[in-house]
């Protein structure tokens, strides 16, 4: 029965769009991500003096420490992008799927229920 459930869950138009939906977040913040750090690492391996220069006369701070910050905060906030559109809206729609999923089967599993009941009762009233 739960194999079942699945399989109509996985079916689904509503349940397969948001999958691929799901899929295009995951690759596109993957494939970013991946330019990002090569562009990071390119940089400092053909400027290296670059990344030590001070961000202003007279500072201790260097280009170095913002770059690397950027990067850093970039990987942190498309990894929020995802997780709040994954559990927000793509989550409501999987949540949806399975509602209307188990409300079609309702009535199949309380005909399945009703069936077996009778056979309970005899095997209680043997024991007693």
């Amino acid at each position: 029965m739960e194999k079942n459930i699945a399989q109509q869950v996985l079916n689904n138009p509503k349940f397969q769009k948001m999958a691929k939906t799901k899929s295009r977040y995951c690759w596109t913040f993957s494939i970013l991500m991946f330019v990002i750090y090569v562009i990071y690492i390119l940089y400092i391996g053909a400027s290296p003096e670059s990344f030590g220069v001070p961000v202003a006369e007279g500072k201790t701070t260097t280009v170095g420490i913002y770059v690397g910050l950027f990067v850093i905060l970039f990987a942190i906030g498309i990894t929020g992008i995802y997780v709040r559109q994954a559990n927000g809206p793509l989550e409501e729609i999987t949540q949806e799927v399975v509602r209307e999923v188990t409300a079609s089967n309702a009535p199949e599993s309380a005909a399945n229920t009703k069936s077996s009941a009778p056979a309970a009762d005899k095997h209680v009233a043997k024991e007693a």
